[in-house]
């Protein structure tokens, strides 16, 4: 079994609602994901996939958070901008747009701080 992981940087504000503490109050991070994908079979150029082609992807996942409010964007109107629902939000749009037969997102982990993680996966 194969497994490749890279990483990608953005930033972001959010507020947490219903924490009971300062996470409350509008503050930011500098969030660093990793997002990790895994199969048994290489193609004719004996790769799992190409960083280069997962990088592109989780960039174009990542411009829609990049340097905004996280509160203010449809995709947290009916839930808390959280770490956990950034993780899981981040692993559903890359699941869409990994489309190899042989390679399969295995886990998307954001990191708030230097030591302050969070991962999502499915079952």
């Amino acid at each position: 079994m194969y497994e490749v992981t890279i990483k990608k940087a953005f930033s972001a504000a959010h507020c947490l609602q219903d924490v009971e503490g300062p996470c409350e109050a509008l503050h930011g991070h500098n969030f660093l994901v990793e997002v990790t994908i895994r199969g048994r079979d290489l193609d004719k150029s004996d790769l799992l996939i190409d960083f280069r082609l997962l990088k592109k992807w989780t960039e174009e996942v990542l411009k829609d958070f990049d340097h905004k409010h996280l509160n203010e964007l449809e995709s947290f109107q009916n839930i808390n901008p959280s770490s956990e629902q950034l993780a899981r939000l981040i692993f559903l749009r890359l699941e869409e747009k990994l489309r190899i037969p042989r390679a399969r997102l295995v886990m998307v982990t954001i990191w708030e701080s230097d030591n302050a993680r969070v991962s999502y996966c499915h079952d």
